[in-house]
């Protein structure tokens, strides 16, 4: 396992952890230019539960790995919020941006990993 994996499971494990609904790992390795090695996608219900959502990973992480996101974009409303740590990016949708945005969708051809 790479440690690219290791650390999007453990994101997908802290999602889970604050009750994240349909977590999912996308393996983007097998795509052409891929934007990361993994996605790692969940949705909370309302803003704050986005925010506590995005806030335990960053805990999470750090505590494990000692990394930090390179960029965290979206925090402000919590609607959508984007958590860069370069081969992984963790994406928290409120539910109804992630029904419109439809990065699963979006990114059919990438391979499913189990959480």
């Amino acid at each position: 396992m790479t440690e690219s994996e290791i650390l999007a499971k453990l994101a997908a494990r802290a999602l889970e952890e604050k009750k994240a609904t349909d977590v999912q790992i996308l393996d983007m390795r097998g795509l052409s230019t891929p934007p990361a090695a993994f996605f790692v996608i969940a949705s909370g219900n309302v803003p704050s539960h986005v925010g506590a959502l995005s806030d335990h990973v960053f805990e999470t992480v750090k505590k494990a790995t000692g990394l930090t996101p390179s960029k965290v974009e979206g925090y402000a409303n919590s609607e959508w919020v984007l958590m860069d740590y370069f081969d992984v990016v963790v994406h928290v949708f409120q539910q109804e941006r992630r029904a419109f945005y439809r990065l699963e969708q979006l990114w059919a051809d990438a391979e499913r990993v189990n959480v």
